[in-house]
């Protein structure tokens, strides 16, 4: 198959990425990265999540955060909102479009938010109706795709089970993650002609964990399935929470240096990523999780 002519990039930092950071992080840094990321062509931002800041404290204050923003037209300013609850707070933040999440597995649905898939997915039926009321696009993210720190691998029809729910359900893209980053290229494409055969692949998406190194080899391998939208989070914010020391998501600016080189189109400017992407690990205290950004910054 040929690659695509043009990608999608799902900005996840200030979400995913900053949810697993370990310091606290003022509403002003949020809001400042959000801005700037607005300003490298980046056409989707997920920038927070509508949950009980009990359970992950660096999501408090997203209600600020997108009062705050500087929105840019043709930018999807996204929110995760794992129940409806969080769905109604997303409303009234004036958030247009939001994402819910279930797992591959049992084990990490009942570890994770504390219920049974199907139970996950019963969860979701008032906030998709709620959604159609209100004229919101949801977007579907299925975790633990590749493996599972639970249970281990994980089959590719136990995923596409989850997937076409969610798809059924409403929501117009199904996002496949490999959360705790044990994938490999042969696995990942099995995943997208298994899954393909339930969702259209023109509704599916890549989110890869880059803790065993994989995850640029995943991508690639899922061009080749025609697979033409990826999640990545800016300096590869957010670590592994179920892998002491690893790395999380990778990091958008070498899935964007990756694209470049083979005459991909995204829209998005690698420098100013780049700067984005130090300017909050300056904050943060923290290295850059990009390699592209540590050699074009030596």
């Amino acid at each position: 198959m040929s690659l695509p002519k043009h990608v999608r990039l799902v900005e996840v930092g200030p979400r995913d990425g900053l949810q697993n950071e370990k310091q606290p992080i003022s509403v002003a840094d949020k809001v400042r990265l959000v801005d700037e990321l607005s300003a490298t062509g980046l056409s989707y931002i997920e920038v927070g999540s509508f949950v009980s800041p009990k359970w992950v404290p660096q999501m408090a204050g997203s209600a600020e955060v997108f009062a705050q923003i500087q929105r840019k037209a043709g930018v999807t300013y996204a929110a995760l909102t794992p129940n409806f609850k969080g769905f109604e707070a997303a409303v009234e933040a004036g958030v247009k479009e939001v994402a819910v999440f279930a797992a591959a597995t049992e084990a990490f649905s009942l570890r994770n938010i504390n219920c049974s898939i199907n139970e996950s997915l019963e969860r979701f039926v008032p906030v998709m109706d709620a959604a159609k009321q209100h004229g919101i696009r949801v977007r579907g993210y299925v975790s633990c795709v590749l493996g599972c720190p639970y249970e281990g691998e994980v089959a590719p029809a136990q995923v596409a089970s989850v997937a076409r729910e969610l798809f059924a359900m409403g929501c117009y893209e199904v996002s496949l993650g490999d959360t705790i980053g044990t994938g490999t290229p042969n696995a990942t494409r099995r995943l997208f002609e298994v899954v393909g055969r339930e969702v259209p692949r023109e509704k599916l998406a890549g989110h890869f964990h880059d803790t065993y190194g994989q995850a640029l080899a995943n991508i690639y391998a899922s061009l080749l399935e025609g697979i033409n939208v990826f999640d990545s989070s800016v300096a590869g914010l957010g670590g592994c929470p179920y892998a002491k020391g690893a790395s999380g998501n990778v990091a958008s600016e070498d899935v964007l240096y990756m694209l470049n080189g083979l005459g991909i189109e995204t829209g998005i400017d690698l420098d100013k990523l780049i700067a984005a992407g130090q300017r909050i690990c300056d904050v943060l205290g923290r290295a850059n999780g990009s390699r592209v950004a540590k050699a074009r910054r030596a």
